[in-house]
């Protein structure tokens, strides 16, 4: 699966290797496009995935301020919820297109 802003492609990998959590697909950090994520400064907490971490997500002309989110340490019971580990995975804001 690819995730892309305009024509850029900000992430692609397998499905397999793809977690839904909530209705959302995270993709694991090393599917991530170099150089197209920076840390955002805006702050939120999930009762029960923890503190996630924001990004700018795309280069350029093409930038979505908080166009992604992770959780760098989910809290441990999570991973009960979700079925495994999906620490640094990263989902999208739906302005972010993603296409199989």
């Amino acid at each position: 699966m690819k995730a892309l802003l305009g024509q850029t492609v900000v992430a692609e990998a397998p499905v397999e290797d793809l977690v839904k959590i909530e209705g959302n697909w995270y993709f694991p950090p090393s599917s991530l496009t170099e150089g197209a994520f920076e840390k955002s400064s805006t702050a939120y907490h999930c009762p029960w995935k923890g503190d996630a971490q924001y990004w700018n997500v795309g280069q350029g002309e093409d930038l979505l301020p908080d166009g992604g989110w992770s959780y760098p340490e989910p809290l441990k019971p999570s991973f009960d919820i979700v079925g495994q580990d999906y620490s640094g995975y990263v989902a999208f804001d739906p302005r972010i297109t993603l296409s199989d």
